[in-house]
């Protein structure tokens, strides 16, 4: 019994660390007035930051929007790799949220850990997001199609 324990624990452990900082589609954002999740994909007008004190920080090109929490050691780490890059690729943001000061804008987006990094596109609409701590090569793959 011990052994299947083990197993199970391990398997579970290799599971979620090839997961871990992976950029993996998109999450349904949920409608700031009604509180349900949108079935069709949203105007490209529509920016998860609408009505946020973050709507006119978008870069040119993408934003990296990273949602962290105040004792999370990997969320010291993808902020320092997120600035980096975006301070080294041209037209490239990096917005910092913590997560545990604006619940609303968490739970309307369907973020469940920190930290989350989103890349949005020019116009604020999410194209993919990474759980955990991403890689560098991750992240400059993500921006390089936009």
């Amino acid at each position: 019994m011990l052994i299947a324990v083990a197993v199970g624990v391990l398997a579970f452990g290799g599971w979620r660390a090839a997961r871990d900082g992976r950029f993996r589609g998109t999450h349904a954002v949920r409608g700031a007035d009604e509180g349900t999740a949108q079935t069709t994909p949203a105007p490209a007008a529509d920016s998860v930051l609408a009505g946020t004190e973050w709507a006119e920080s978008l870069g040119e090109r993408a934003t990296l929007l990273q949602f962290s929490s105040a004792f999370c050691a990997p969320c010291r780490a993808t902020r320092v790799l997120l600035a980096e890059v975006s301070e080294k690729t041209e037209g490239v943001a990096h917005i910092e949220i913590d997560a545990e000061h604006h619940l609303d804008l968490v739970r309307r987006l369907g973020i469940t850990r920190t930290p989350t990094t989103l890349v949005l596109d020019p116009t604020g609409r999410e194209l993919t997001r990474a759980m955990g701590a991403p890689r560098r090569e991750h992240v400059l793959a993500a921006i390089s199609g936009v």
